[in-house]
């Protein structure tokens, strides 16, 4: 597989990226930043380090990009994930370095380089791509898969009462990614509820596997579950964008799901960023996105402790 995350990387990012690089058929062509979670330059700095802590320091570029929204401000996550995004681990810098190349750039070029057969995870606001888009329309059309964390079925949000954090940030990116006719496979928070949060028990079970990985994720993740079980009413860590990645590479966790017309909601004064999933085809309008419907959350989980236990995930290679 040629992969290209797209992330914002802080807090679960972090977590997907692991599955990523820890998947030794996947070909990781790149991770390319946006604007979201914590300050733009942390959010660099986070994808280096969770590279190096996967082993693969220097082997896989990191492009930054989108630092502000097209047309808004910017809304941190900060109080979510600690002030680096990193459970306030406040890593030292890696030797690393990121590209002088704009996130745009990298991908407008690796979709001629791999045409057909490049796969994007996108679990940060949409503004690389929605950029990408204007600077290219042709771009979708040589995206094998574009595989989108955000918004939710008609469901609950998890920044306002209707709004995910992703498409909330920047509305008018999402809503230009959704009309661009990319092949695009939506997983929403309301499926991130239901099927990715590690209980404290999975919980103790990773920090029973005392490795390497399992001791950072525990690190990284520790200022989500003090929010979740402050704010959100949740008792673990929950998961979305590495419950995401986990379909990419395993299509057999997206249990079932139907194609709807989406739209993204720009105007609301109540509801900026809501995605509007039209179920009952109110609008005769032709599906622009595959909605993920229920997924197995077991799967996913038996995924990531194998992940963290031995450095890779254990998942077989899927045709492409």
């Amino acid at each position: 597989m040629n992969l290209v995350v797209d992330t914002d990387t802080a807090g679960d990012d972090v977590v997907s990226l692991l599955l990523a690089l820890g998947t030794p058929w996947v070909n990781l062509r790149g991770i390319t930043i946006n604007v979201g979670n914590v300050a733009f330059d942390q959010q660099v700095e986070n994808a280096l380090k969770t590279v190096e802590v996967a082993g693969k320091g220097g082997q896989v570029p990191v492009f930054p990009g989108a630092r502000d929204p097209l047309l808004r401000e910017w809304v941190s996550a900060d109080y979510v994930h600690g002030k680096d995004g990193m459970g306030e681990s406040f890593f030292e810098r890696v030797s690393q370095r990121p590209e002088a190349a704009h996130a745009v750039e990298f991908l407008i070029e690796a979709s001629h380089r791999w045409n057909g057969s490049l796969v994007i995870v996108a679990q940060a606001p949409l503004t690389n791509l929605a950029l990408a888009v204007r600077q290219d329309p042709t771009f979708p059309t040589r995206v094998a898969e574009l595989w989108v964390m955000g918004g939710s079925l008609n469901a609950m949000g998890n920044i306002e009462p209707l709004s995910e954090y992703n498409f909330y940030v920047d509305p008018e990116a999402a809503a230009i990614v959704f009309g661009a006719g990319f092949n695009l496979l939506l997983v929403g928070w309301d499926i991130a509820l239901e099927s990715s949060i590690l209980s404290l028990d999975d919980l103790a079970r990773i920090e029973a596997l005392d490795t390497p990985l399992s001791r950072f994720f525990l690190q990284t993740q520790r200022k989500v579950l003090e929010f979740n079980r402050r704010e959100g009413g949740i008792e673990g860590t929950s998961h979305p964008d590495s419950l995401t990645m986990a379909m990419a590479l395993d299509p057999t966790i997206w249990r079932s799901g139907k194609d709807y017309y989406v739209g993204i909601e720009t105007r609301g004064e109540l509801t900026r960023g809501t995605s509007v999933v039209d179920r009952l085809n109110v609008w005769k309008r032709a599906p622009n996105a595959h909605v993920c419907h229920v997924a197995d959350g077991g799967r996913f989980k038996e995924a990531l402790f194998h992940l963290l236990s031995t450095g890779t995930s254990g998942m077989a290679p899927r045709p492409m």
